[in-house]
């Protein structure tokens, strides 16, 4: 309970719950008994509405602004306490003969005949109420009348005096523009100075990391896992903390340079954590080597304090060990080596595979080039498509010089190399005849001699090659003989021009 009672929320916490359990035990009780009053305890229902202050982060900064105010309104205080004390006392001497009247300003509650009266006025009119009318009713007039113990009793009017324009003017001018603003100047002040520089480390930082500590550690143990320290500091606001917008690897950057001990079971402990943060912050002995810097503040840290335990000096700023201790700098030095790794590997994985794929501009090129060449090669591949039978019969030059034979199909591969691997394959296969041989001769008449047939049948037909003697002429001269088959077939005349 030592350390619990030593936040002022808890002990508040505590009161309201003590009063809550009285209240409730002794409504059970005695019910009906009233020799004491459990209103008072029903009050302490009401004040857990002040527990939601310590929620907010905005008005717990109001409070603690308030809060250091006290220390320069005490000042304020006792410069509002002689002005009031002197204005008093002159208001009796100068007032206090005053009788006071129902129905006037200056009656049995608002006069100046005492000392605590005579504040009381000055407080209403400090305040602005009436004070005016206050001032009229004290100035020289008839209907002013004197106190019955004052010696001007008979004397008309003779107890008001016109000093009392000057006298409420300037306590008015006083209190109203110059003791009620420097309350407002000393709040603001404090207000300013607490929120305009956030890189000045305060105790409202302090309350922040461990608010948020606590979301990791709800056990209160002390300590969290070492993944969850990024997740953390990006959560407190600096100076202490990175911040939101603090990218994930700059953080892991400036864990690097936090040398905070790594327990056995991958934790790390609340004091380490928050001492590195502050001595980041304020750049204490940051620089140079770090096991050189760690004993120049262990030393300053004993010398100061000189109590300080050595296993939690140890936590907070370790020694110069083992080469071989594991800290959050190194684990998380070896995460920006791993994420370097796999980004420069992704980079090169990238790079070779644009060498590799051709661009956009290069594959037009190539479909262009493709298209041309098609088109240069219609004739040749629309004779290859037709049997150029058609072209044949019109051009008696076409073919003089070409065979239909093997040379002929070389020559076709040769030159249409787009369909000779369409034809090979279909020869391969036995879905057409072996195309006839025709032999030309200038001199003579073209005369079919095929080598290899096949029938209806599927026999193969052997042939023979005639004469020109063998073929009767027609009227023109023209050889008209019928064909003589070698197997024994029939006979068939055609002119010699088929």
């Amino acid at each position: 309970f030592q350390n619990y009672f030593r936040d002022p929320w808890n002990t508040f916490d505590f009161v309201i719950v003590l009063g809550s359990i009285i209240d409730i035990m002794y409504g059970e009780l005695n019910p009906g008994n009233n020799m004491i009053s459990i209103n008072f305890f029903r009050l302490f229902r009401v004040m857990r509405l002040v527990k939601l202050l310590s929620k907010g982060e905005g008005i717990r900064t109001l409070l603690w602004t308030f809060f250091k105010s006290f220390q320069a309104l005490p000042w304020v205080a006792i410069l509002i306490g002689l002005i009031f004390f002197i204005y008093g006392v002159v208001g009796m001497q100068v007032f206090g003969k005053i009788a006071p009247q129902e129905g006037s300003n200056i009656n049995r509650n608002n006069n100046f005949q005492t000392f605590l009266q005579a504040l009381l006025v000055l407080f209403r009119s400090a305040t602005g109420e009436a004070w005016q009318e206050i001032m009229l009713s004290c100035r020289k007039h008839p209907d002013v009348i004197c106190d019955e113990r004052s010696e001007d009793r008979g004397n008309p009017g003779g107890c008001g005096t016109d000093f009392a324009y000057p006298y409420f003017i300037s306590f008015f001018v006083v209190c109203s523009f110059l003791i009620l603003n420097l309350f407002v100047a000393v709040i603001m002040d404090n207000f300013d100075y607490l929120t305009r520089d956030w890189s000045i480390l305060g105790p409202h930082h302090l309350d922040e990391f461990v608010r948020l500590w606590s979301e990791y550690d709800p056990d209160a143990k002390g300590r969290i896992k070492h993944v969850d320290v990024v997740t953390l500091l990006r959560k407190i606001s600096p100076p202490l903390g990175f911040g939101k917008l603090c990218p994930h690897r700059v953080a892991c950057k400036r864990l690097v340079s936090m040398n905070m001990p790594l327990n056995s079971d991958g934790s790390v402990n609340f004091n380490a954590t928050l001492f590195a943060l502050v001595r980041t912050s304020l750049s204490i002995k940051t620089e140079g080597n770090i096991d050189e810097a760690n004993e120049e503040l262990r030393h300053q840290i004993l010398k100061i304090w000189k109590r300080t335990d050595l296993k939690l000096l140890d936590q907070i700023c370790p020694g110069a060990g083992l080469e071989d201790e594991v800290t959050v700098g190194k684990f998380y030095a070896t995460f920006l080596i791993q994420d370097y790794f796999r980004r420069f590997k992704k980079k090169k994985e990238t790079k070779n595979l644009s060498e590799n794929v051709e661009s956009p501009t290069d594959q037009s090129l190539t479909l262009q080039a493709g298209l041309r060449t098609l088109h240069e090669k219609g004739p040749e591949l629309k004779r290859a498509i037709s049997g150029n039978l058609e072209i044949e019969a019109l051009d008696p030059t076409y073919g003089l010089e070409e065979s239909f034979g093997d040379h002929s199909h070389e020559s076709s591969q040769h030159k249409n190399n787009y369909f000779g691997n369409v034809i090979s394959s279909i020869k391969h296969k036995g879905m057409v005849p072996t195309t006839p041989t025709l032999n030309v001769n200038s001199l003579q008449h073209a005369k079919i001699s095929p080598t290899n047939s096949f029938n209806s049948t599927g026999q193969q037909n052997s042939f023979r090659k005639i004469p020109d003697e063998d073929f009767p002429t027609n009227a023109s001269g023209i050889p008209m003989k019928p064909v003589k088959l070698a197997n024994g077939g029939s006979h068939d005349h055609r002119p010699s021009e088929w």
